[in-house]
């Protein structure tokens, strides 16, 4: 029967040893009166070592009595002091939090009394923990106070610990994050209800750099900052912490951490999709010229609340498409012949079976410098020619050959073309509009919103000079 209790122990991945298995399993029998042989109780032992098992950190749960899991340090916060009040023997206690995390998200622990001293001397972040303790609902999140803590200098963890990151090197679970990006968006501050009773404060900002883009959730004294920021500003997130919301990484900001402004040369470079790749509910980011804008317009919510939505359209060299700018957004100072990037709009069912973006609080609208999405200033990443580089090298899609090709007098000065559109912004320059093409004309000539005209002139610099316009 010695045997069965061997087969048994060799079958667990534990730290118990076999000389304590067999200590339980003759304690259990004993318990039971008899009727449990040795193998029945080797087995029944053998069920309570492995609950609370967990296959990764991101199993743990605030109803577990229990849990045992292997984790990487990421940080180390300092010893605090505290007072108890039923305990006369050791009335002043200690804690200390260290973060850990797995490859499939992070955690925080509570060491207590001698095991936080043990932490603060004996811990470096990077060490891979070997972990017991029982898990509760915490401030930040769920907490694990910890019965049992042993480095584990066998095991590897996948979690990167580094001192400055990039949005492309963010992963779930890591904590202790600087990282320096421009601010693409903000948002105002919420408030909401905690379970105990207490108020919170969160908002968000949109950060990028030339890896990708994240979204930052700033909590209780952190989310006023959000109000203090400027699109365009650079500024460096400290101390920051990674989760996971709706399948995408989100970079949070609490007491511990700061976002602030600093003189760092920093530009988000956008991945767009092709306007003419976009299907329906795709979350994406497209960029390309304002062709045309409605005036904002308002409208009254199921809750009695006023909302206030703005239509642009906005063309690319792939096509073009109607972008809703929703609530603040509808505010924005953008409008025809500007370059924008609209970024996470959501693609959405619109006019006439047709799709249109929709540009809501999750996404950013970020004005771009002249020629980023038409592939001027020597930059021939673009697909083909969009707005005015399409009039270029002869591609004049509404002029005469003859009528489209340079004088002699003006060859070096530009090239002649004519183009028929819509006037879409009548002050100078003004803006006209055919359909497929925005075009921006130099001109004192008095037209109207929404009149039609001709213009022939030369196209220099990547504006057209009108000789004539009717």
């Amino acid at each position: 029967m010695g045997d069965d209790i061997e087969d048994v122990y060799g079958d667990l991945d534990t730290d118990v040893s076999l000389e304590e298995f067999r200590d339980a399993v003759e304690s259990k029998v004993e318990q039971m009166g008899g009727l449990a042989d040795e193998e029945t109780a080797a087995m029944l032992i053998a069920h309570e070592l492995e609950d609370g098992e967990v296959n990764g950190v991101a199993d743990v749960e605030p109803e577990m009595d229990e849990v045992k899991f292997i984790a990487k340090v990421t940080s180390i916060g300092d010893v605090r002091t505290f007072e108890r009040e039923d305990d006369d023997e050791n009335p002043e206690g200690r804690v200390v939090n260290v973060d850990v995390a797995d490859e499939t998200g992070s955690v925080r622990l509570s060491l207590w009394d001698e095991q936080a001293e043990g932490a603060k001397e004996e811990l470096e972040v990077g060490d891979v923990l070997r972990v017991k303790g029982r898990p509760k609902d915490g401030y930040n999140g769920i907490e694990v106070s910890a019965d049992q803590v042993e480095v584990d200098n066998e095991e590897d963890v996948d979690v990167q610990v580094q001192d400055e990151y990039r949005v492309e090197d963010l992963s779930l679970g890591i904590s202790d994050v600087n990282l320096t990006g421009e601010v693409l968006g903000t948002e105002d501050v919420r408030t909401f209800d905690r379970d105990d009773g207490s108020e919170g404060q969160v908002s968000n900002v949109v950060l990028g750099d030339e890896t990708g883009r994240v979204r930052v959730t700033l909590w209780d004294e952190q989310a006023e900052t959000a109000t203090e920021l400027s699109q365009g500003e650079v500024v460096e997130v400290v101390d920051g912490y990674v989760r996971e919301r709706d399948g995408s990484l989100e970079l949070h900001v609490g007491d511990r951490g700061a976002v602030e402004p600093v003189d760092a040369d920093v530009a988000f470079v956008p991945d767009t999709t092709a306007i003419e790749d976009l299907e329906l509910d795709d979350v994406a980011d497209i960029a390309g010229v304002i062709r045309s804008a409605d005036p904002k317009r308002t409208f009254d919510r199921d809750d009695g609340s006023e909302g206030q939505v703005r239509n642009v359209r906005v063309q690319d060299d792939t096509g073009d498409i109607r972008v809703a700018l929703w609530g603040d957004k509808a505010d924005l100072d953008v409008g025809p012949g500007d370059e924008v990037a609209f970024v996470d709009v959501e693609i959405q069912d619109g006019w006439q079976d047709d799709i249109e973006a929709s540009a809501g609080w999750q996404s950013s609208v970020i004005p771009l410098a002249d020629g980023a999405t038409t592939g001027e200033d020597g930059d021939d990443s673009g697909s083909g020619p969009t707005g005015l580089s399409a009039f270029e090298d002869g591609n004049d899609p509404s002029s005469d050959t003859d009528d489209s090709s340079p004088s002699d007098d003006d060859a070096d000065d530009g090239e002649e073309v004519e183009f028929t559109g819509v006037v879409v912004q009548a002050q100078n320059p003004v803006i006209l509009d055919d359909g497929e093409e925005t075009v921006s004309v130099e001109t004192d000539a008095d037209v109207t919103l929404g009149q039609e005209v001709t213009v022939r002139g030369l196209l220099r610099d990547g504006r057209l000079r009108a000789k004539e316009l009717h």
